[in-house]
């Protein structure tokens, strides 16, 4: 049951999303600072479509967040964990979604045996719940955060599909770090990979939820 709630929540997150336009007039502009935009625009090479190239494959912003992330080498555990929670027809759909993706690196620094654990059909809520951790309704950019986080103080609480709270602040450089329930940090890494569904943010840290 628990797991049909949280997939009902983002359905209805989605709709929200749809018909808000994804767009907020009582949110902060987005940033301006030509610094800060031009931060993750030169750590990552781009391809031809404009987006930034993720685990050596073109991202297409014509495709969904499911097909991009499937092309990435450097999220197969994602795509699977994907599989396994029952969200790819989710995840495919319109959206928008802002989604934190966690590269293989940052899977398989959790403790051993996690990843394995989670992956078992009885354990299908929990990995929901994880996944959705990583999910927030609505397209937002590196931008909007950085905008954000400058006007609360250095600090930005997203609240998640999942009901996780991230927070976000970012370095002298620009560089955004998610801080999740546990307080582990994890950094954005590739920024504004644009997806016919919203934005995906390549992060090198699983996001978790309070025990």
């Amino acid at each position: 049951m628990r797991s049909f709630s949280l997939l009902a929540l983002i359905a209805a997150a989605s709709l929200t999303a749809s018909a808000a336009g994804a767009q907020n007039p009582n949110l902060p502009q987005a940033d301006q600072n030509p610094a800060h935009q031009m931060h993750y625009s030169q750590k990552s090479p781009m391809a031809a479509s404009g987006n930034p190239v993720v685990g050596g494959a073109e991202m297409y912003p014509n495709r969904n967040i499911v097909q991009n992330a499937m092309n990435s080498k450097d999220h197969t555990t994602l795509v699977a964990a994907i599989k396994a929670a029952g969200l790819v027809d989710t995840l495919s759909g319109p959206g928008p979604f802002t989604v934190f993706a966690p590269t293989n690196e940052a899977h398989a620094a959790l403790p051993a045996g996690t990843l394995d654990t989670l992956l078992k059909p009885e354990n299908k809520a929990q990995l929901v719940k994880i996944l959705t951790c990583h999910v927030v309704a609505g397209k937002v950019s590196a931008s909007d955060l950085s905008t954000w986080i400058d006007k609360n103080n250095g600090a930005y609480k997203i609240t998640t599909l999942g009901g996780c709270v991230l927070t976000a602040t970012k370095d002298d450089a620009g560089t955004i770090w998610l801080t999740d329930e546990t307080g582990a940090k994890g950094e954005i890494t590739i920024a504004d990979v644009q997806q016919s569904n919203g934005v995906i943010h390549v992060v090198d840290k699983v996001l978790l939820p309070a025990a």
